[in-house]
């Protein structure tokens, strides 16, 4: 594990770069001050970069579209990988047809839809329609009434043996500097306790997020895993699966890991990045930027 003082030097080494998104390209008060500079760095140097992110509250296009209102315009549709097209895979594979109830925005349904399934909401479920439900999905914390819904869900699987997917596997999210709210992975995890069966978790730290982003790379051009690095700024999620799949790993401290506390979770948990540096953020000076 070595401390880097400039995210240059990340660049510099590897041919792809992964990154996360909440906590290391933007924050709850928007974009990570001067991250423009790290992607105007990889474009002058010719860098391949993604955006690997368990969040599929909406679609790759429009996640996209969410950093061209903040002025970052080098993310487009095609550099965003969701766990949300995993969840997409698996329906297209598993599921042909009857009724996807799921939890979360209109706007995450859009992973269901796109495999030509039926969509509905956990809280228009009911006698009329419940036996034709094949599959339930947790997409995204917002968007349903947390009693009702919550409680509907856990009766829906009480009665249907169905397959239950988790497409964004995060527990907790911040909200500002001291306060972080429930993610839709947390909700999942309480219902998969209360109901006592094995969900299906699509996201990082699982491995299969990094084949599918490894295995979208490799379909058009020749890579091994020592040209990638994962930056994340979470231990449990980002840094793990990127650990597990055999990447190296960067930990940046301007998220869910403050610099006061990442040696005591290293330690705590075990789970060591390659690299610890305080951000994302490419210094430029005699760069010619």
């Amino acid at each position: 594990m070595k401390s880097i003082d400039n995210f240059k030097s990340v660049i510099d080494k590897y041919e792809i770069i992964f990154f996360d998104a909440f906590g290391v390209i933007k924050t709850y008060q928007g974009l990570v001050p001067g991250i423009e500079k790290t992607f105007a760095y990889l474009e002058q140097q010719n860098k391949e970069y993604y955006i690997v992110t368990n969040d599929a509250s909406r679609s790759p296009a429009q996640l996209a579209e969410s950093y061209h209102k903040k002025g970052l315009n080098a993310i487009t549709a095609d550099r965003v990988i969701s766990s949300g097209m995993l969840t997409k895979e698996y329906l297209d594979l598993k599921v042909n047809d009857g009724i996807v109830a799921y939890l979360g925005t209109p706007e995450s349904s859009h992973y269901i839809e796109s495999s030509g399934l039926k969509t509905l909401p956990v809280s228009q479920i009911d006698s009329s329609n419940i036996d034709k439900v094949s599959a339930m999905i947790f997409l995204d914390d917002e968007g349903f009434d947390w009693c009702n819904d919550l409680n509907k869900t856990v009766n829906l699987l009480r009665k249907r043996t169905i397959p239950v997917i988790v497409a964004n596997t995060d527990h907790a999210y911040p909200l500002s500097v001291n306060d972080v709210s429930i993610a839709i992975g947390g909700i999942a995890s309480m219902i998969e306790n209360i109901v006592g069966k094995k969900f299906i978790r699509f996201g990082k730290p699982d491995s299969q997020m990094f084949m599918f982003a490894y295995d979208l790379i490799r379909e058009y051009r020749p890579v091994s895993k020592k040209q990638i690095v994962m930056v994340g700024d979470t231990l449990q999620t980002d840094i793990l699966g990127g650990n597990k799949f055999g990447l190296d790993t960067v930990l940046v401290l301007s998220g869910n890991t403050l610099p006061g506390e990442a040696e005591t979770r290293i330690n705590a948990t075990g789970i060591a990045p390659t690299y610890i540096c305080e951000n994302a953020v490419v210094q430029l000076d005699g760069l010619g930027f």
